[in-house]
C-alpha cells in the first residue's frame, strides 16, 4: 500500500505537504514551508524520520514510553478495518467501528 506526498498552497502563504495513504486518505499535514524547495526538503526529512524514528507515546496514559512492538499498518477505512495490536499484551483484537 504505497502512499504519496502532495505539495499544496498554505492558507497563510508558502506551502504545506500532505502525506496520503494508498487509498488517498490524509495521514498527516506538515508545517508551512516558505518555498517549494523547502517543502521538498521537508519530505526528505519526513522519509528519514519515518524509516528510523522511534514512536514516543505522549498520550495521557503513555507516560512518554517508547513503543517498540512491530505493528502492521492499519488498513484505510475505505478498505476495511485491520486487526490492531494490543500495546500491553501483544495480542490482536478486532478494530472497533
Amino acid at each position: 500500500m504505497a502512499g504519496y506526498f502532495e505539495l499544496v498552497d498554505a492558507a497563510d502563504g508558502g506551502y504545506r505537504v500532505r502525506m496520503m495513504d494508498g487509498a488517498g486518505d490524509l495521514m498527516a499535514i506538515s508545517v508551512t514551508f516558505p518555498t517549494k524547495r523547502a517543502a521538498v526538503a521537508g519530505v526528505a526529512m519526513a522519509r528519514e524520520i519515518a524509516g528510523t524514528g522511534l514512536i514516543r507515546d505522549r498520550s495521557r496514559d503513555g507516560a512518554g514510553s517508547v513503543i517498540r512492538e512491530r505493528v502492521r499498518p492499519v488498513v484505510s477505512a475505505k478498505e476495511g478495518a485491520a486487526p490492531r495490536l494490543n500495546r500491553v499484551s501483544g495480542t490482536t483484537r478486532a478494530a472497533a467501528g
